[in-house]
């Protein structure tokens, strides 16, 4: 199918589509309009199936009287009598007053249609159709019981279809529903599900779960953005948490095995719902009516770029169809698979044994009899005979990208399904799932045991470390420390994988030695674009990339390396205080990607300053200051710079002792503090634009221009301005300290040498100590002090093993 994308005036209203055990009382009714209402979506489409079993018994009620049963008329007054009461449970009197009227007039249209004991198909339809109309009425009018502006629209006044099974009309059902949102903006929409009408307005069904198809395509024809199905599980579990309590909810699923699964008959997802989302913009989310809160899976079009199943899925009650193909085989088996997938009979598994004659295929019981009966009736003109149903068999299968080419999966699948009575094992060609038919038996055991081997398996992570000087030789060390531990208590496998300096690099896909890269790295030169494109089959689940240097060209290929899916860890601040463009773009693309940029080590070394951050935000905190002595270099000259020594014998002092940068400059004009105000503006939820940032240069305009060594002859240049600054901060009965200030309210962020009383919390720190200070909403009066050596190798190379301890624990 595809979905016409209109070109102007495209309607962008959300979809929200609420099932029959969403809506099976009065307490549920109450409950959707509760989520509804927390929405504070104003025109949001709200799809609807019948309320609780309402469709089961208009069935029922059908075949009793099709069947002349004398329990027909006492069915009909039950039917109407739960509605009743469900309409004056959920709603006051004068509100249930209209409803029930319309009540009575559907039962009478009923009771009417059905004094033919002949009904024809879309007489049918019509009275399966009212259990929708009940429900969309009852839940506009208790949406506008509490205030909302929200009416009930019949899906027949657009939705056209023809043809069996039915077709939808793409063009004239979006024109006409164009017409109809244009009626009622800023309006709540309860729209019917599983029902459409065709040119003559009969009414015709979109079959079983038809109604979250119906949602998917009210979607698409509107274009949407988001459409989001709310039923009584939160989304997509990697085995049904019923049978299988270690099953996980997955929070993503690729749009592919999302299908895959549907086809394989899950009861969560259904094939038909997804194709109007692989055919239009909309994304697609499945959530809890009865526990909002309790997460969701999203469905992305994007595949995963690690491959393997991750879903145990099973259909207890499968039914075997078998045939013989007495000539031409192979076309005959290919011509009856495209005749039945026309008819969206696709077999959930098949096997070819043509050294039989014989072609099996699966369904699941209901699927089955409707499969049966058309080829029993296209037997003459299918080249097939010897038709036959064989009951009694059930089905298992692996789902995920990729997983008929894991080894060690297919290995776990084919031995668990050996020791069962086992029929045959389908991989898919799409390579997105290994399906098993065997008789039927008790699941529970054969599924817990695939679930167990799907995920005890350590995840594969290679690791590229950027950088071999001092920070990264302290890192290899703690790594080569902690790996075992990593490895147990996160069930990873993690190799090196690659090693970089400014000479070249080390690559080995089985994995490089720590001491190797230690003591004997003999590095080759790289080419960059051709090293990334290789990466594309780099044979680990996930790869990590540990960047330790002060580069900037390295900054300039994150993008690439993101777009490759490989997550990063940093100490280079560049990229996180990068120019506001460049930093968002970069961020745009770490979200489009799903790639993690974990930087903790950037600001304070060790100190736990971003999480903290990220912490107070996460419990409700709104941070409005962020200041404090960011630089050890900086904190360690002022607190000894007291006016015995001039502040250039300091310099050199600290220079000397591999306290500054190779070129002191690098700290004393305060751009370094500034990428860490910066990256922590942005990590408290803040667009701070480095232009913005005032800074306060110590270094006189003369100097800045010199090579390093004429600087370092004539850092005598620097004692008169400090001199006089020092002598205005005693003056003023204070003490001189390097300062960094963002305020969020008035967005101003600035960087320099402040007087502070000499009882405040930045004025005496031991030399070499970071000091941050937030303030928030509780933490205004006495601001939340993270004080602690805020540089040194050891303590960097712990931040980086920190975050990527962060990074696994979240793969």
């Amino acid at each position: 199918m595809t979905i016409l994308q209109s070109d102007s005036g495209a309607q962008r209203r959300p979809v929200h589509k609420f099932g029959g055990s969403s809506l099976a009382d009065a307490a549920c009714f109450h409950r959707v309009a509760g989520i509804i209402n927390n929405l504070h979506q104003p025109d949001a489409l709200i799809v609807v199936s019948a309320p609780g079993k309402t469709t089961n018994r208009l069935i029922e009620l059908l075949n009793l009287f099709t069947s002349g049963d004398s329990a027909a008329p006492e069915a009909l007054e039950g039917l109407q009598a739960f509605q009743r009461g469900l309409i004056e449970t959920t709603l006051d009197a004068a509100n249930a007053a209209p409803l029930l009227a319309a009540l009575d007039d559907d039962i009478q249209t009923i009771a009417s249609v059905l004094e033919n004991h002949r009904l024809d198909e879309y007489e049918r339809s019509l009275i399966q159709s009212f259990g929708e109309v009940w429900s969309s009425r009852l839940l506009a009018r208790l949406l506008s019981s509490q205030g909302r502006a929200a009416a009930s629209l019949d899906a027949r006044r657009f939705l056209q279809v023809s043809g069996s099974p039915v077709q939808v009309d793409e063009a004239l059902s979006r024109q006409r529903l164009a017409g109809i949102l244009a009626d009622y903006p800023e309006q709540i929409l309860v729209v019917t599900g599983f029902i459409a009408a065709d040119s003559q307005g009969r009414t015709r069904l979109l079959g079983r779960n038809g109604s979250d198809f119906s949602a998917t395509l009210l979607a698409a024809l509107a274009d949407s953005s988001h459409t989001t199905i709310w039923s009584d599980v939160p989304g997509v579990f990697s085995a049904d948490p019923r049978r299988v309590k270690e099953a996980r909810l997955l929070t993503r699923l690729s749009l592919s095995e999302a299908a895959e699964l549907a086809r394989l008959g899950s009861p969560v997802l259904h094939s038909r719902t997804l194709g109007p989302v692989a055919d239009s913009r909309q994304q697609l989310m499945l959530r809890c009516s009865y526990h909002p809160d309790d997460g969701h899976t999203r469905i992305q079009r994007q595949s995963r770029r690690a491959g393997g199943g991750r879903i145990v899925t099973s259909v207890d009650d499968a039914v075997l169809l078998e045939m013989t193909i007495p000539d031409r085989y192979q076309d005959t088996v290919d011509a009856l698979t495209a005749w039945l997938t026309r008819r969206e009979l696709a077999p959930l598994a098949c096997k070819r044994r043509p050294e039989r004659r014989l072609w099996q295929i699966a369904y699941t019981r209901e699927q089955a009899e409707q499969a049966f009966s058309q080829l029993r009736d296209h037997q003459p003109a299918g080249g097939f005979e010897g038709l036959q149903a064989r009951e009694g068999f059930s089905l298992v299968a692996l789902v995920g990208r990729g997983v008929v080419d894991q080894a060690e999966q297919c290995l776990h699948f084919y031995h668990a399904l050996n020791e069962q009575p086992l029929e045959f094992i389908q991989p898919a060609k799409n390579g997105l799932s290994l399906v098993g038919v065997v008789r039927k038996m008790v699941l529970e055991p054969l599924l817990i045991r695939l679930h167990q081997s799907l995920f005890s398996r350590p995840k594969r992570v290679g690791l590229v470390l950027f950088g071999r000087g001092n920070i990264g030789q302290a890192w290899l060390r703690l790594y080569q420390a902690q790996k075992p531990r990593l490895e147990r208590e996160l069930n990873v496998q993690l190799t090196l994988y690659g090693v970089f300096d400014s000479r070249g690099a080390m690559l080995a896909s089985q994995g490089l030695e720590v001491e190797q890269v230690l003591q004997d790295f003999t590095p080759k030169s790289i080419v960059w674009p051709d090293w990334l494109e290789d990466l594309e089959e780099h044979g680990f689940d996930s790869l990590l990339a540990l960047d330790l240097t002060a580069s900037d060209s390295l900054v300039q290929y994150y993008p690439a390396l993101v777009q490759q899916h490989i997550h990063l860890i940093a100490a280079n601040k560049l990229a996180g205080a990068a120019e506001q463009g460049v930093y968002l773009r970069l961020k745009q693309a770490l979200g489009e990607h799903r790639v993690q940029f974990l930087s903790n080590a950037t600001v304070g070394a060790g100190l736990p300053v971003q999480t903290s951050l990220r912490q107070l935000q996460q419990s409700g905190e709104q941070v409005r200051a962020i200041s404090g002595i960011f630089s050890g270099t900086l904190s360690w000259l002022f607190q000894h710079f007291d006016g015995r020594q001039p502040f250039s014998e300091l310099v050199l002092q600290a220079w000397q002792q591999g306290l500054t940068e190779p070129d002191p400059r690098q700290d004393l004009n305060g751009q370094d503090v500034k990428r860490k105000l910066v990256i922590l503006a942005r990590e408290a939820g803040f667009d701070l634009d480095p232009a913005r940032v005032r800074v306060s240069n110590l270094v006189p305009e003369a100097l800045a221009g010199l090579d390093r060594e004429t600087f370092i002859d004539r850092l005598q240049e620097l004692d008169a301005p400090l001199a006089e600054a020092l002598a205005q901060a005693r003056e003023d009965g204070g003490v001189l300290r390097h300062v960094a200030r963002f305020n969020a309210a008035s967005g101003e962020a600035s960087v320099g040498l402040e007087v502070l009383p000499d009882d405040h919390a930045f004025a005496h720190l031991r030399p070499g100590d970071n000091v941050f200070a937030i303030e928030t909403q509780h933490y205004r009066q006495n601001p939340l002090v993270i004080q602690g050596p805020g540089a040194g190798r050891e303590v960097t190379a712990a931040a980086v093993q920190a975050d990527l301890w962060s990074l696994l624990a979240a793969l």
